[in-house]
């Protein structure tokens, strides 16, 4: 079996694969402070949990957007789960080419998840992660990263309302029943939903101009993702795991 871990600005999200099946998925939170011990025993208690041993582990992946828990993490994971550990980074196979103006700046977790678009459904695809950030990651036929877009994350609009302007509560982030709101929490629900909505329309529709792809595939993934992926024709596939997907196929490649 094999580790694999995405640890994003929110969320530390762990999966364990047999092979190519995804056994089990845990997470914990990103921003609370651990020693190497606290990682290595609560991750012990959760395999357990999920009636995995250590023992079964023969490995472990992580992609990283959070520096400053690696030190810990990695230490813990080495001392309690696998001595057999892997950082997505430099000089790690892939099998994708990024040709960006500086294919350094490009985060593990975009190319984890253009490697793992690519080899599940093809290129050219956009593959976008509704995440803290909402990004859109555009991979041609030939297995190329081309290109990268940015934009705030459903969370962080959420949040900017409700911190900036006074009268604006913290609200549940989800489709009302109509965008015709009535009242605050509904209005601040639409705008939210609807206004991502219009937004991953335009891009991927721009995408689609500027690069003359017709036949472009559109995946998402991302905690949110799934409430955009069932309101707009424009995203094709929507895979909760194409994160994890793509760091055991990482994992495989440089095991092979």
């Amino acid at each position: 079996m094999v580790l694999v871990v995405d640890v994003g600005n929110t969320n530390i999200t762990f999966g364990v694969y047999n092979k190519k099946s995804l056994v089990t998925t845990f997470r914990l939170m990103a921003k609370t402070q651990r020693t190497s011990d606290e990682y290595g025993v609560l991750i012990t208690e959760l395999l357990s949990k999920n009636h995995i041993n250590t023992s079964e582990i023969e490995g472990a992946i992580i992609a990283s957007v959070v520096p400053n828990v690696m030190h810990a993490l990695t230490g813990g994971i080495k001392r309690y789960v696998s001595e057999r550990l892997m950082t997505v980074g430099v000089g790690i196979k892939t099998g994708i080419k990024i040709v960006t103006e500086n294919p350094k700046e490009i985060g593990p977790d975009r190319i984890v998840d253009a490697v793992a678009a690519y080899e599940l459904y093809g290129g050219p695809i956009l593959v976008l992660d509704f995440g803290t950030a909402t990004t859109y990651d555009l991979v041609d036929e030939k297995g190329c990263f081309c290109a990268g877009i940015t934009a705030p994350g459903i969370r962080i609009s959420a949040k900017a309302l409700w911190e900036d302007a006074a009268k604006l509560p913290e609200i549940e982030i989800k489709k009302p029943a109509s965008i015709l709101a009535q009242e605050t929490i509904s209005s601040m629900q639409a705008g939210l939903v609807y206004g991502q909505i219009g937004q991953t329309e335009y891009i991927v529709h721009r995408v689609q101009k500027e690069t003359g792809y017709e036949n472009l595939k559109v995946v998402a993934t991302g905690g949110l993702g799934r409430i955009i992926a069932e309101e707009t024709d424009v995203i094709q596939e929507y895979n909760s795991a194409l994160t994890l997907e793509g760091l055991r196929i990482i994992y495989e490649k440089n095991n092979r």
